[in-house]
């Protein structure tokens, strides 16, 4: 499903990644720990094609996105990962069901087929009576969820999450955390969690850990 190959990215004379080998198959979780500064983020920002190698490969669903230009890239972007990050994004003067439905406007659907798409995944998530409200009248846990149905709405291959729980307390957290893995299960997605949370890294198929801009060790669960 994923494959990186020789990642190697600097900032200046910054070498952030080095020689980064990784391997991913289709319906798996791996969880990506360590500490701030170690790559983590640089590392999944260059798998989801919102950032480029100095050198090295990423190969996702059989394609080597270095190859594509610009506006494919952004069309193989929208259509086959989905992100989760700490901070939500969502656009605050539209609605849940508003704000899910953007990516799939952005990959041509329709309205009708946008919004029953985004009110089966509102649904899902246990939110099929908020879709009418806006960010602000919505908790964390409740926005957290939004951005995550709004990650899913192409129902893309690939999930990359930075920190989704960051924000959130402890019974929103763990409610976020089970959701990844019974969406795995349900809709067959694969997904790569960047996380400080040790419990959600512990339930992970496996466990990665970085220092140093380096894969230092790895555990199957």
């Amino acid at each position: 499903m994923l494959k990186a190959s020789s990642i190697k990215k600097s900032y200046g004379d910054l070498l952030i990644l080095k020689d980064i080998d990784l391997e991913v198959k289709k319906g798996e979780v791996i969880s990506i720990t360590g500490p701030s500064g170690a790559g983590k983020s640089t590392l999944l920002h260059i798998i989801g094609t919102l950032d480029k190698p100095d050198s090295g490969n990423v190969t996702i669903n059989g394609m080597d996105i270095s190859r594509l230009g610009e506006k494919k890239l952004s069309a193989f972007r929208n259509r086959f990962i989905g992100f989760v990050f700490q901070f939500h994004h969502l656009l605050p003067e539209f609605t849940a069901l508003e704000n899910i439905c953007m990516p799939a406007f952005i990959a041509g659907k329709t309205l009708p087929a946008a919004e029953k798409e985004a009110r089966r995944l509102l649904d899902m998530l246990g939110l099929g009576g908020r879709s009418g409200h806006k960010p602000s009248e919505l908790s964390g846990g409740e926005q957290q969820r939004v951005a995550v149905a709004r990650a899913l709405i192409n129902n893309p291959a690939l999930v990359l999450t930075d920190e989704p729980s960051g924000n959130l307390d402890s019974k929103n957290s763990g409610e976020l955390h089970q959701l990844f893995f019974d969406l795995r299960d349900e809709l067959g997605q694969t997904f790569v969690i960047v996380t400080h949370h040790a419990e959600l890294a512990a339930m992970a198929d496996r466990r990665l850990q970085m220092q140093d801009g380096k894969i230092v060790s790895g555990s199957d669960q």
